[in-house]
């Protein structure tokens, strides 16, 4: 049985700003700190305690790629964070340019942000909107402090869900034709790794997977398994498991996947250490904060990014930037077949050669409906297809960069999110590092 209630409560409106970011994700960071240096006041709201969402509170433990193989499309914000990552790790350090420790990646949002002037609060959930008419006039947000209000003149939803444009009114789609979306990972910390050990073996994990699950090691027979990666000098993180049905949409489905999620780690740790030389003395040393998400919400916007642009490598007169990766839709059961079929279109069919790329519209920022609220991430306007390939995070450093940009214009030219200069948009990326090739 269903019940409601009714409740009221005056919240002040504790930040005015020019421009207002909900999730500190690569797409929420990019975004405030464009915003920011180009001299507007930004508020970003983060739920949890740091920057960088799936790379760091995620555990993801390395970049997809942020180059063509000939030029850096993630140019830009995504360049200035990938250098300065480097710098970090310290020019003595054995990890891949890619690898992604976490700790040092914390460290560097946190200079970056803090120098841009950007305001921001961690621990901080936006959990509701108030819109009229396709307007966005305040984001509710809570703290420990309780709830207070964020009045903006731009909004930017960073939250990867699309929460902040689906609760102002914007349509959406979510999985695949019968609901089902892409599983989630929990991405874990393994210490104890003798990884030179590994690399001389020139074992590749998922060759022993079908005999472990004939003896019985894994509860869920799951053949897609991308593995581990050098984050440390002996610290690996795993990219591993899947959380099969998860709806990031639902807090109760999330809740579910953890638990089990966390309850199947020790198979994993069993695997590697009996299996796969270098791992004998492998230790779980910690798992993410938050579950790794691919897919939920995609907002729909003015254009809808398609896998037909993918194959054509499209040009677009309102480009924003291009991006390169292939087409990665994790199957939704932990099928063989669909495996199968997974493997053919990542590593073959759906796959470019060096210097290949696919435009990316400034109309899939623009969510249908609503006039003062841009997108950026894992939820801008595609679909299904195209979605598993701009969803990783220097795709999302190019659509951030480009909507704290736009925002920046439209607040510069007293317009809504329609009426900025698109010349002027690209000029100004462009000149920020954005890789625009097609620009006259």
């Amino acid at each position: 049985m269903s019940a409601e209630m009714i409740y009221s409560k005056a919240v002040p409106v504790r930040h005015q700003v020019d421009v207002m970011v909900a999730g500190g994700g690569p797409a929420g960071v990019a975004a405030a700190l464009t915003a920011a240096r180009q001299g507007h006041s930004v508020f970003l709201a983060e739920s949890q305690s740091c920057f960088g969402g799936m790379g760091t509170a995620g555990m993801v433990p390395a970049f997809s790629t942020f180059s063509d193989g000939i030029n850096v499309l993630a140019d830009g914000i995504g360049r200035e964070i990938l250098e300065a990552l480097g710098v970090e790790k310290g020019s003595g350090s054995p990890l891949a340019t890619y690898a992604i420790p976490a700790e040092p990646l914390k460290r560097v949002y946190d200079r970056l942000m803090t120098a841009a002037g950007v305001a921001f609060a961690f621990q901080t959930t936006v959990l509701d909107v108030v819109a009229r008419d396709g307007h966005v006039e305040q984001a509710l947000c809570w703290g420990k402090s309780g709830l207070f209000a964020v009045q903006a003149r731009l909004y930017i939803d960073g939250t990867g869900d699309g929460d902040l444009a689906a609760w102002a009114g914007a349509p959406f789609d979510k999985g695949d034709g019968e609901g089902a979306m892409m599983p989630g990972t929990l991405c874990s910390l393994w210490a104890d790794v003798d990884w030179e050990a590994y690399r001389a073996s020139g074992i590749n994990p998922r060759t022993l997977l079908p005999q472990a699950f004939a003896d019985g090691i894994f509860t869920v027979h799951d053949p897609h398994h991308p593995g581990m990666w050098r984050v440390g000098r002996h610290l690996v993180g795993g990219n591993i498991g899947h959380a099969f049905g998860v709806d990031a949409t639902d807090e109760r489905s999330v809740t579910a996947h953890l638990v089990e999620a966390r309850a199947r780690l020790p198979e994993f740790e069993r695997f590697y250490r009996e299996r796969v030389p270098g791992f004998q003395n492998l230790e779980l040393a910690g798992s993410g904060a938050v579950l790794g998400i691919r897919e939920s919400r995609r907002i729909l916007g003015d254009y809808v990014l398609n896998i037909d642009d993918f194959k054509a490598r499209a040009v677009f007169p309102d480009e924003i930037g291009r991006y390169c990766y292939p087409v990665d839709i994790h199957p939704s059961k932990p099928d063989p077949v669909r495996y199968a079929s997974f493997e053919k279109e990542f590593f073959e069919t759906l796959r470019y050669k060096k210097g290949e790329s696919y435009g990316i519209p400034y109309r899939i920022l623009t969510p249908r409906k609503l006039d003062n609220l841009l997108v950026a991430g894992r939820c801008v306007s595609s679909d299904r297809g195209i979605q598993g390939s701009i969803r990783v995070m220097p795709g999302c450093y190019i659509t951030g960069q480009a909507a704290g940009m736009a925002a920046a214009l439209a607040i510069e030219h007293h317009t809504d999110t329609r009426g900025i200069p698109v010349g002027e948009l690209q000029r100004r990326l462009r000149a920020m590092g954005a890789y625009l090739p097609n620009l006259e």
